[in-house]
């Protein structure tokens, strides 16, 4: 980018309340880390707080039904292995992203829910992002909520953890911004009349009033990405999942909020 052109970014940012600081960001300590949640008005909590008006348990709903539908060359359901997922799935999310040893890396939860359907139900995967996947991961996720996050600790995922954390700290794009200069340095602002949050996934998949449906973190990861005008990932990209891992990593301790509603 042309100088020229820096101070043109750099003024609009200034003027939308985003500060850019030294080059070194200031994490926030663990004490300071709050849910997207507190960020936002009360009529968006209300919505989430009532199941009955939080449009995401339709989503939930959706994927109970495909949890115990069979499917695939062996005619199994997610059922049939697992039994009532209000048991077996219980906390399973809030320990996702996690390492499979056949794959030697980690996989989020949409992952899992693919790799189930290939290993043991002889079934194509669902496509990312598309409701049958969200669904299906929303109702596990579903099952953990209220729960702390307890992300694996295993020492075969530091390496990708400290992966994810880089990427969340490298400047990049046409901008030159890193994720933290937003979600580290400048949480209490806003930006186009939305607040700055910490970057604390513990509602997803989430519903979403921007886009009227349920959308996974890589979506909106690659959202972000996108608007720091930076070279984006496919979904299931390992730096997309090595991000998600550091991301989940920041939000140890905090509930799980899944199906969470956000602006």
């Amino acid at each position: 980018m042309k100088f020229g052109a820096t101070i043109v970014v750099a003024s609009l940012l200034v003027a939308a309340g985003i500060v850019l600081r030294p080059l070194i960001a200031t994490e926030i300590q663990s004490t300071e880390r709050r849910s997207g949640y507190t960020f936002m008005g009360p009529e968006t909590k209300a919505m989430q707080d009532d199941d009955t008006a939080n449009p995401g348990m339709l989503g939930a709903l959706d994927g109970e039904a495909l949890w115990n539908r069979k499917a695939g060359a062996a005619g199994k359901a997610c059922g049939d292995c697992h039994g009532d997922a209000r048991a077996s799935m219980k906390g399973v999310a809030a320990r996702y992203p996690a390492y499979d040893k056949p794959l030697g890396r980690p996989v989020n939860l949409e992952q899992r829910v693919n790799l189930c359907r290939a290993r043991h139900q002889e079934a194509d995967p669902f496509p990312y992002e598309k409701h049958d996947l969200l669904a299906l991961t929303a109702f596990v996720a579903e099952q953990s909520r209220g729960m702390a996050i307890t992300p694996d600790t295993s020492p075969e995922l530091q390496p990708f953890v400290a992966k994810g954390r880089d990427f969340f700290m490298h400047r990049q794009g046409q901008l030159n911004l890193g994720c933290t200069n937003c979600h580290d340095d400048n949480w209490d602002k806003h930006l186009a009349g939305s607040p700055v949050t910490q970057a604390i996934p513990n509602g997803y998949p989430i519903y979403r009033l921007e886009w009227q449906s349920l959308g996974s973190l890589q979506r909106r990861l690659r959202n972000c990405i996108n608007g720091m005008r930076a070279q984006n990932f496919d979904f299931g990209a390992p730096e997309l999942v090595e991000l998600e891992l550091y991301l989940m990593s920041r939000a140890r301790g905090m509930p799980m909020e899944t199906p969470a509603v956000r602006p």
